[in-house]
C-alpha cells in the first residue's frame, strides 16, 4: 500500500512540473498577456492563420494608455500600428498617418483591420500625445497570414 502511494504522489509531482514547464512558451494569447513586456500584442497570436478583418489587441506594462488630445505626459501615450512597415528611424518626428500607420489616438486598446490575402508584419508602437514614439522604443510584432478575406 506504502508502494502505491509513493508510485501516486511521484505521478502527481511530475504531472505538475510538466504542466508548470509547458505553460513557459509557445504563443498562446495567456502567456502573452501575463508576458513582462512593456507592450504585447495580446491578439492575434504570432505565426496564426486569420481571417480579415482581424481585431488586433494590446497590453501594457508600466505605461497608461490615453487618448491623444490628454497631451504628452510622462508614462502615457496611445497605440500605433504599422502594417508590413519599420519603425521610424527619426524618433523625434511624429507616426505618418497612412494605410501603413493606423492611429489609436483615442486611447483604445484593440483595432480592427482589413488586410488582404498573404503573410503580414502587425507592429505595435507606443506614442506620445502628440504621436511621436516613446524613446526608447515601446514595441511588439506579430506576424500573421490572412487565409480569408470576408
Amino acid at each position: 500500500m506504502k508502494k502505491i502511494i509513493k508510485v501516486l504522489v511521484l505521478i502527481s509531482v511530475f504531472a505538475f512540473v510538466g504542466c508548470v514547464a509547458s505553460s513557459g512558451g509557445g504563443s498562446s494569447t495567456a502567456v502573452k498577456a501575463t508576458s513582462n513586456k512593456p507592450l504585447t500584442i495580446t491578439t492575434p497570436a504570432t505565426l496564426s492563420n486569420v481571417s480579415s478583418p482581424l481585431k488586433v489587441c494590446m497590453a501594457t506594462k508600466g505605461y497608461t494608455v490615453e487618448p491623444a488630445k490628454n497631451g504628452v505626459n510622462p508614462g502615457k501615450g496611445h497605440h500605433h500600428l504599422l502594417i508590413d512597415t519599420k519603425i521610424p528611424s527619426d524618433l523625434s518626428k511624429p507616426i505618418a498617418k497612412d494605410a501603413s500607420h493606423v492611429h489609436m489616438g483615442d486611447g483604445s486598446t484593440c483595432k480592427v483591420l482589413s488586410l488582404s490575402k498573404g503573410q503580414h508584419t502587425i507592429t505595435a508602437l507606443l506614442a506620445q500625445g502628440n504621436h511621436v514614439p516613446l524613446n526608447p522604443v515601446v514595441s511588439d510584432s506579430v506576424t500573421v497570414t490572412v487565409t480569408h478575406v470576408e
